[in-house]
């Protein structure tokens, strides 16, 4: 299973950086490039711990839908959000926050498994898992630059 790690180091105090990641709003400004919307459950503000978001988007030639849970949220150190439904065999994302001298680390653990077997395994290795990793830095880029600018 492919396993995405990546550390941002953001100039901002960690309530900022930690509701940022958490906003349907500010994730649909992030992918913008690939029209993601929020089509169900909290469909604006901030999602909090045991609720839904259902995303649409167009990925890979596709449009594809998918919801995800926050699943456990300890703030303002920690969520983690997992599908519910949608084409993976399984998606977990773990974000870590925590206070550093220049403002707050933020660690991004983002786990997936393709369906299809060893075919699956192969898209991964081919591309997947670089188009994923992309994805994330987007969205963390999108991030720092909106908590640095409040």
């Amino acid at each position: 299973m492919p396993v995405i790690q990546l550390t941002t180091i953001i100039n901002a105090p960690i309530e900022n950086v930690f509701d940022a990641a958490r906003s349907i709003d500010l994730h649909q400004a992030s992918m913008q490039h690939t029209n993601e919307i929020a089509i169900a459950g909290i469909t604006s503000g901030l999602i909090k711990e045991g609720e839904t978001v259902t995303w649409q988007a167009k990925h890979l030639l596709a449009t594809r839908i998918m919801t995800v849970k926050i699943t456990a949220m300890r703030p303002y150190s920690f969520f983690k959000d997992e599908m519910v439904e949608g084409d993976f065999k399984l998606m977990q994302h773990q974000h870590y926050f925590k206070t550093i001298t220049r403002g707050t680390e933020m660690k991004d653990v983002f786990c997936f498994e393709s369906p299809f077997g060893l075919m699956g395994k192969l898209v991964n290795f081919l591309f997947l898992t670089s188009y994923m990793r992309k994805l994330l830095l987007q969205r963390n880029n999108v991030i720092r630059n909106h908590v640095e600018s409040l």
